[in-house]
């Protein structure tokens, strides 16, 4: 199989080589500095709201506890990771007419799945299969291509975000959308459906929006700096899956006035 998909890692091999993922790309060369008052923001929340996990925290002197409030973030942020992880999984079987049990928490996000389903009608066309583009070198796993009742053709991607749809979906749907192939359940490569348009439908406990983002030519050319950037980011770091500018030190130069 010339692309292959690693779950547990969430990376991606094309034809032996590692490629780096779409969202990956996104979030290694678009500035976030949300991201930086969000996490401030969630250490502070949780200061708030737990006064006794506070005095708990206390008592472990200062260093572990500093250290305990700077993960309490990522906490959240992979909470809300498996939370979408989950969703997507149901709703990829739910698409298909299988019959699910959903979790206590997740009942909300399902049954506005569900509702979306039922409104919008859309046909399976191609669902989470890894895809790729060999000339821009990137891979990545949309949630679902699919047809619809007016013959439109319309790649969709669930998101679960309590914050709403963050403008940089644009730029991966572009992405998904300008995907050379995509390798089909017995293994071959495949061309993707041709859409009309891409969008995002926003689950939560108490609805569904469908939001249309803009994923033409020049949306995919603004996605193709931003992964060049992303790649140049990750050579200046050392990543050793980029090359790089790594070598061994350099002597200083020998003048011709030190020979004398």
């Amino acid at each position: 199989m010339s692309l292959v998909f690693y779950e547990k890692s969430h990376r991606y091999k094309l034809d032996g080589k590692w490629v780096p993922g779409v969202t990956t790309l996104i979030k290694g060369g678009l500035p976030a500095p949300a991201l930086m008052y969000w996490s401030a923001r969630a250490v502070a929340e949780w200061v708030a709201d737990n006064e006794a996990g506070v005095e708990q925290l206390r008592t472990m002197g200062r260093g572990p506890m500093v250290q305990a409030l700077k993960e309490t973030p990522w906490q959240k942020r992979d909470e809300a990771g498996a939370k979408g992880t989950d969703v997507h999984a149901l709703a990829e079987q739910i698409v298909h007419g299988v019959e699910v049990e959903v979790p206590e928490h997740l009942e909300g996000y399902v049954q506005s799945c569900v509702s979306f389903m039922d409104q919008w009608q859309p046909s399976p066309l191609v669902v989470e299969r890894p895809l790729a583009n060999r000339t821009h070198w990137w891979a990545g796993k949309p949630d679902i291509f699919a047809s619809l009742p007016d013959d439109r053709i319309i790649l969709f991607d669930y998101k679960t975000s309590a914050s709403g749809i963050w403008p940089e979906t644009a730029f991966q749907l572009s992405a998904y959308s300008h995907a050379e192939f995509f390798v089909a359940d017995d293994g071959t490569e495949q061309p993707i459906p041709a859409v009309d348009l891409c969008a995002a439908v926003w689950l939560r406990p108490d609805g569904y929006d469908v939001i249309p983002v803009k994923a033409d030519d020049e949306t995919y050319k603004e996605f193709r700096h931003i992964a060049f950037v992303s790649k140049a980011a990750a050579r200046a770091k050392g990543d050793q899956r980029t090359p790089g500018y790594v070598g061994a030190p350099l002597e200083p130069p020998i003048y011709r006035g030190d020979a004398a």
